[in-house]
């Protein structure tokens, strides 16, 4: 994608657990124009997410170890291992509660020299009602509130539709394989002192019923593994 007078090298990574239903929708809304290559990461889908995503146009990777950070770490090998490495690397959900139509809002503050990773917070965005529950609101103002008392870390949300240069994407050294994955991202950019900037997202209802807080199980365990990254790294 030109802009400026500078080609800037935008790929997409898309984690996908049986997302057959909403993937397609996913890839088909990214603006195509403003991205160089769209990559899902099947993570041991036993559906038809990779034919989906596929079709649809998008390079899709296989991890067979279920987890989050382990489809993203899957991604960024991928890209880190092409002969020209991207500018940009853009991170959304497989589930459509995102917004893939907004990637050029996220990504602005990255072209314009003004961030170095960029989170598309739902909380300053407009919410469907329903496209989160309680717990997930609740769980995201208790991490963001110790982020900023242990890291003056000033984010309003923990959102999955990020933007962050490559360069500090690889500065970071990501590790989490889990649920841990968008904290840890946030905390080691304050730690090494990275530009963060917060632009309003919308956020809707998901296609199906999510994996983590769908269940009650799901949703202990990740905030369990957000609190224990969070003190992990103090």
């Amino acid at each position: 994608m030109k802009r400026d007078d500078k080609y800037w090298n935008i790929k997409v990574i898309i984690p996908a657990f049986n997302e057959q239903n909403s993937i397609g929708k996913v890839v088909e809304d990214i603006p195509k124009d403003w991205v160089d290559e769209i990559v899902v990461v099947n993570n041991n889908s036993n559906d038809q997410t990779s034919k989906v995503a596929a079709s649809a146009g998008a390079t899709v990777l296989h991890e067979i170890q279920q987890g989050y950070g382990n489809a993203c770490l899957c991604g960024i090998a991928y890209v880190s291992h092409q002969p020209v490495k991207p500018d940009i690397v853009v991170f959304l959900d497989a589930d459509y509660s995102d917004h893939p139509e907004e990637l050029p809002l996220v990504v602005q503050p990255i072209l314009a020299g003004q961030a170095d990773l960029v989170i598309g917070s739902r909380a300053l965005g407009q919410r469907e009602k329903g496209a989160m529950t309680p717990q997930q609101v609740f769980g995201n103002w208790l991490a963001t509130r110790l982020l900023r008392w242990l890291y003056d870390a000033h984010f309003t949300d923990l959102g999955p539709f990020r933007a962050i240069r490559y360069e500090a994407l690889m500065l970071l050294g990501m590790q989490d394989r889990t649920y841990g994955w968008t904290v840890e991202m946030q905390l080691k950019a304050a730690k090494h002192k990275l530009r963060c900037v917060e632009v309003p997202v919308n956020y809707r209802r998901r296609i199906g019923v999510s994996k983590v807080s769908g269940t009650v199980k799901g949703t202990l365990m990740a905030g369990y593994k957000i609190i224990w990254t969070i003190l992990k790294y103090l």
